[in-house]
């Protein structure tokens, strides 16, 4: 957010009264929600599905899940609220443009030295063994929810929303780290917890800087682009 907001990417937090804690618990409750749907099934000892990019079931679900974090994020702010939701257009478009560069480059170098250690993505399962043709249709429709509907709806919700709120009562630094945790926590991984949390930190370093979540999609797209042609072409 920016300056004029009250408390933008520098500022300080805001005064009490236009503090939201109701807002905040709601967005804490979807959180700690999607974390435990997420790491339910690894509870129950079930393991995840290898080319889940190949199934048209994968994206109607995605959708659908996707669909249900934007309304209930959008409910909980209230509206279209773009002050909260960081949805403004950086003051300096440059200096934003190099801050994404060098966040991607942090989260690529990380993800870089996680794969020496463990795959994050074949964890997950969304990662494809490699490219199947005959499957093309279902994994181009599951392309654009990775690439697109993922980066807008995860920024929003995190980088845009919790930190919005979380600015309100506490500074930067912990506004970025809670936001980044929440966030790897969010994924339901064990093993690439630690590499998503840093990723999820980089982007609400970057938010935080450039007083918005728009810097922070392309690049969470952009990586997420990346990952999948890697995969299938490698």
């Amino acid at each position: 957010m920016s300056e004029a907001n009250g408390y933008g990417n520098r500022g300080s937090p805001p005064p009490s009264d236009d503090r939201q804690p109701a807002r905040l618990i709601a967005w804490a409750t979807l959180v700690g929600l999607l974390v435990l749907a997420s790491y339910a099934s690894r509870l129950t000892g079930s393991t995840p599905r290898e080319n889940l990019l190949y199934q048209w079931s994968t994206f109607f679900g995605g959708v659908i899940q996707y669909g249900i974090m934007l309304v209930l994020t959008v409910a909980i702010a209230g509206g279209l609220n773009r002050p909260l939701l960081a949805l403004e257009r950086p003051t300096e478009p440059k200096r934003a443009a190099g801050l994404a560069v060098i966040a991607l480059g942090v989260i690529l170098a990380a993800a870089a030295a996680a794969s020496t250690v463990f795959d994050a993505g074949r964890e997950q399962g969304l990662v494809p063994t490699g490219w199947d043709g005959a499957h093309a249709a279902p994994f181009f429709a599951n392309a654009v929810v990775v690439v697109l509907a993922a980066p807008i709806v995860e920024e929003l919700l995190f980088r845009g929303l919790g930190m919005g709120l979380l600015l309100q009562f506490v500074g930067p630094v912990m506004s970025i780290t809670v936001t980044g945790i929440a966030f790897g926590l969010a994924h339901g991984l064990v093993l690439g917890l630690l590499v998503l949390s840093i990723f999820g930190v980089t982007l609400g370093w970057l938010r935080w800087k450039t007083g918005s979540v728009y810097p922070g999609m392309v690049v969470h797209g952009c990586f997420n682009a990346a990952a999948l042609v890697v995969a299938v072409a490698v």
